[in-house]
């Protein structure tokens, strides 16, 4: 089952706060997303550390409820 923008948006910043999130639906079929995390939070923390952080605000649903996810996380905009 597709999983809406609105709600993956609404997980990360119950996760995050502080997030600014974007997202974008790759292929209009509610299961292949592109999102930008930009959070203070992610500051001091590699990329792989920045990503845990929104995976692990998603609680698990990468790969179930959520097929794909390309992500782009900074800690403020450039």
């Amino acid at each position: 089952m597709p999983m809406a923008a609105d709600e993956i948006i609404r997980l990360i910043k119950q996760g995050i706060p502080d997030a600014e999130v974007e997202i974008q639906d790759l292929m209009g079929d509610g299961d292949h997303y592109a999102a930008t995390v930009i959070s203070a939070a992610f500051a001091g923390k590699s990329k792989v550390q920045q990503h845990q952080m929104v995976y692990g605000a998603l609680g698990g649903r990468m790969g179930g409820a959520l097929h794909a996810l390309k992500l782009t996380t900074m800690a403020q905009r450039p």
